[in-house]
């Protein structure tokens, strides 16, 4: 029986992937408007620190698996969205900020980030069978937050502090998330690596592998 349920939820994961990537143009984009909702209530989990104007939020957390749902060129969109509408008013960014305001102030430079993070792993996410390893999805992940998300907020916040020193910077914008952001990397690698179908389904570069699994 355990066998024939396993059998049964790699068909569906296989279908809905499948699904996704020969969906038509208005259901991707429904798809996309719905992960950038998503990012803004992962958003409101926002723990204030004392010591710099970066919070520590849930939102990454949506943001690395917008790639791995969507694929990256409609997970980088469900974050032009977010963007998009917080920039028109929609009050959904962290704390429930919205306006141009809060994307040209010291946290902009993170959220910009988020774009690249999505259609970073997406890109992989798609084209390789390989790249749905745990082990695989987890460094993706950690490329993409730690460098494609963490590197443009950390320009940012030093053009608008006026912050130089790089300790000084890493100590208010990068090292007091590094916990929580790996923990945010390893749930979220967990649970791509648990909902992507290890079988080609969009004309994978190493589709031969798939046919070994």
């Amino acid at each position: 029986m355990s066998v024939t349920v396993l059998d049964k939820y790699k068909d569906v994961r296989y279908n809905l992937f499948k699904w996704r990537c020969e969906a038509s143009l208005i259901h991707k984009i429904i798809l996309a408007f719905a992960m950038a909702c998503f990012t803004g209530i992962a958003a409101q989990v926002r723990i204030p620190l004392p010591w710099t104007p970066v919070p520590i939020s849930a939102q990454t957390f949506a943001v690395l698996l917008s790639g791995v749902l969507l694929g990256g060129w409609y997970g980088s969109l469900s974050q032009v969205f977010y963007i998009g509408a917080g920039i028109a008013g929609v009050p959904w960014f962290s704390g429930g900020g919205s306006g141009i305001a809060y994307i040209s102030g010291p946290t902009g430079g993170y959220i910009i980030g988020f774009i690249l993070a999505a259609l970073f792993i997406g890109y992989f996410i798609d084209r390789f069978v390989r790249a749905r390893s745990f082990f695989a999805i987890f460094v993706l992940m950690f490329f993409a937050n730690f460098v494609l998300i963490h590197l443009p907020g950390l320009l940012q916040l030093s053009v608008v502090t006026g912050i130089r020193n790089i300790y000084k910077l890493l100590s208010m914008g990068t090292l007091p998330f590094i916990v929580g952001d790996v923990a945010k990397v390893l749930a979220a690698a967990a649970l791509a690596k648990g909902i992507t179908p290890k079988q080609a389904y969009n004309g994978e570069v190493d589709v031969g592998f798939s046919n070994k699994q």
